[in-house]
């Protein structure tokens, strides 16, 4: 495994970081606090490649590899959660799903679109009752003619209102049984497909998150994703390079609470010299830039393997798991180290606090990471 960041890979870097501080960093707490969720920011990352970013170039892609997804999705995580959370799930599930299952027509229809965000991407599998036991999903999909007649709710969907397209996972057999779902693409607009509760969240408040609702929404079978049948298989496959992802988002976050503390460290005095001096805060410092050095390698070298084509799925689940649980430890200790002013809305660090969490969370639970780790182990 070589891990040398090569010059491709560091100028997608620059690109990003320049971007997030002068398009997404002065209205950060503004869309926090509206629960804006800013499309056109997503319009102008599309200009630049990075909502294409794992398409190829002959779908209107970027062409990237796991290893330049990871640093765009880390540099603006580094400013703003709630952005790199909706650049993530476009990419890794609604545009990856279609790059991954779908045919040549499917792809040729819709990944330029994606590539660009002239559509942006939402990916349906959750629902109320049903997370991570989505074999047992009540959303269904019946067959009539050459047409599907989709009927149930999603829930916990980015972007489930304001997106243009998505993929739809619903049940096509018995629950519970051995390829009882499918994968369906379903644009904005269809009949019969509506969006409806956004939720009100602790953090990443600027990344939509609402229900998909289909009430006998028809489409035709043209739009069906692969094999009948073949639903669960695709997800837990996409789900895969998915946590590489979110793991680069928590990396983001826990970077983006680390300098922040460690510069403020320096510049806060008390009893005559900076914090940092006093082992207390020294230590918390040290910690923190050891597990985050840590947390790194394993996101590495699930880019490594993804690159390679190998299998990912303990190191993709054991980059989110740890990624993710070490993200809330540093946001948690960087408002620490800010003391009261951490807790205020004046200072970054409180709102690298509230978005680290969804990270132990979305695309699967710190438990469902063990359970899938536990599994690799003892194969």
């Amino acid at each position: 495994m070589n891990f040398q960041i090569n010059e491709l890979t560091r100028q997608v870097a620059e690109t990003a970081r320049d971007f997030a501080q002068q398009h997404i960093k002065p209205y950060v707490m503004e869309w926090d606090e509206t629960q804006e969720f800013p499309v056109q920011v997503f319009k102008e990352m599309g200009k630049l490649g990075m909502m294409g970013a794992l398409v190829p170039e002959e779908y209107g892609g970027a062409g990237l590899s796991y290893y330049e997804y990871k640093v765009i999705i880390e540099e603006v995580a580094k400013v703003c959660g709630s952005i790199g959370l909706s650049l993530a799930a476009h990419n890794s599930l609604c545009t990856n799903h279609i790059l991954t299952f779908g045919n040549e027509e499917q792809k040729k229809q819709y990944l330029p679109k994606l590539a660009t965000a002239e559509y942006i991407g939402a990916w349906g599998l959750t629902e109320a009752n049903t997370g991570s036991d989505a074999g047992n999903m009540k959303t269904t999909a019946i067959k009539d003619g050459n047409d599907w007649v989709l009927n149930g709710t999603k829930n916990w969907i980015t972007h489930g209102k304001s997106g243009d397209i998505a993929v739809v996972i619903a049940r096509t057999g018995e629950p519970r049984t051995s390829g009882n779902s499918t994968a369906f693409i379903v644009e904005k607009g269809t009949a019969g497909f509506t969006g409806g509760k956004k939720e009100n969240k602790l953090g990443m408040r600027a990344s939509e998150t609402a229900e998909m609702i289909f009430d006998n929404c028809r489409i035709p079978d043209t739009n069906r994703l692969g094999k009948i049948g073949d639903g669960f298989r695709q997800a837990l496959t996409i789900l895969d390079g998915g946590r590489i992802s979110i793991a680069s988002l928590a990396l983001g976050i826990a970077k983006g609470a680390y300098e922040a503390a460690l510069q403020y460290s320096k510049e806060r005095y008390q009893f005559d010299q900076p914090i940092a001096s006093f082992q207390g805060i020294s230590f918390k410092l040290a910690d923190m830039a050891t597990e985050i050095a840590a947390a790194e390698m394993l996101v590495l070298q699930s880019c490594d393997l993804k690159v390679r084509g190998e299998k990912v799925t303990k190191l993709s689940a054991m980059a989110k798991y740890y990624a993710s649980e070490v993200s809330v430890k540093v946001a948690t200790e960087a408002v620490q180290v800010f003391g009261g002013y951490g807790y205020t809305k004046d200072f970054p660090v409180e709102k690298f606090y509230r978005d680290s969490k969804l990270c132990t969370i979305g695309e699967g639970t710190s438990e469902i990471q063990k359970i899938v780790i536990a599994r690799e182990v003892l194969a």
